[in-house]
């Protein structure tokens, strides 16, 4: 039987990711380093669970003996993707994660070759706005033929969990960046541009998302550019540590996620595409726990894929109430 080990599996989206796979039948194993937690969530499941830190190597190769591929939900990723990454290549372990931090993205693109040679993949932001904004790309970019620059915007709305929250401060990107001519350079902080969600046109600033690199990466196309427009409570402030798990049920249902595209081919015509779905936090889950589902069913490749080059520009709306509509 092929095992999905879910590494985190007791954080706030880890546990929505391991109810949603077993939800789909998927053989899981749960795995951290709180065994209170994952002797508790394990009983409520009903599956097998693990517990391991990420110091002792050897004691990591022995625990993924049994497993074909992990989904690992430990943030911050900085502190838990390389080890997993560089672990799940020696073992034959398929890797995937729900990572926003573009180091964990630029370490898949060094680690690609090893990954190859060794036949395993590893597929960063198997869920959450990754695989948004890829199949949303990839749904726009089917719609035209000469394709030269992509301008991407998230809009986020609602409150961060604890762990998004901790993440997000320790890998700030200090630079804003954007590719061009297929590589990336700096861009002065600051810079807003406008989009419209549905509801109006309304600013949106640039940022540094690892988009740049999945989305590049499945498109070929030599400029993409990504912004976000965000609602709700922001960034919180304060002692991190304090803030809740995340976002109530209740919470998570009066804030859904949007994202539009604009695709502007070589003789200057504009395509824009609208992605409607469900509050960041329940995709992510779903999606996640959906990749692995599907990589144990045999849809793997070798090396750093995405999501939406693994599974089609389809898969996004495969997932919950998700839509995409062309504008």
């Amino acid at each position: 039987m092929k095992n999905l080990m879910i590494y985190g599996a007791t954080g706030y989206t880890g546990r929505m990711a391991a109810e949603n796979a077993l939800a789909a039948g998927t053989p899981l194993i749960l795995a951290g380093r709180n065994e209170a937690a994952l002797v508790t969530l394990a009983a409520r499941l009903g599956v097998a669970y693990r517990v391991f830190a990420l110091d002792d190597i050897a004691v990591l190769d022995r625990s993924l003996g049994d497993v074909d591929a992990l989904l690992n939900c430990a943030g911050p990723f900085a502190r838990t993707a390389d080890i997993l990454m560089r672990a799940c290549i020696c073992n034959g372990v398929d890797y995937l994660d729900i990572a926003a931090e573009l180091d964990g993205y630029r370490l898949a693109e060094a680690l690609h070759g090893e990954a190859e040679a060794a036949s395993v993949m590893l597929l960063p932001g198997s869920g959450g706005s990754v695989a948004m904004l890829g199949c949303l790309a990839g749904h726009a970019i089917a719609r035209t033929r000469n394709p030269a620059n992509i301008r991407v915007a998230l809009h986020v709305s609602g409150g961060l969990s604890r762990g998004s929250a901790v993440s997000a401060m320790e890998s700030v990107t200090a630079e804003t960046l954007a590719r061009v001519d297929g590589k990336l350079v700096a861009r002065t902080a600051g810079a807003t541009r406008q989009f419209d969600f549905g509801n109006g046109a309304v600013d949106c600033f640039q940022v540094t998302l690892p988009d740049l690199i999945t989305i590049w990466r499945s498109t070929k196309v030599p400029d993409v550019e990504t912004f976000v427009h965000v609602t709700g409570d922001g960034f919180p402030q304060g002692d991190l540590s304090e803030l809740p798990d995340g976002p109530s049920e209740q919470e998570r249902l009066a804030n859904r996620y949007r994202a539009v595209v604009e695709v502007t081919q070589t003789n200057g015509e504009v395509v824009r595409s609208l992605l409607d779905t469900v509050n960041g936090y329940t995709f992510t889950a779903i999606a996640a726990a959906e990749a692995g589902r599907l990589v144990l069913a045999g849809e793997t490749r070798a090396g750093f894929q995405t999501p939406a080059t693994l599974f089609g520009n389809g898969f996004a709306e495969t997932i919950a109430d998700t839509t995409i509509v062309d504008i």
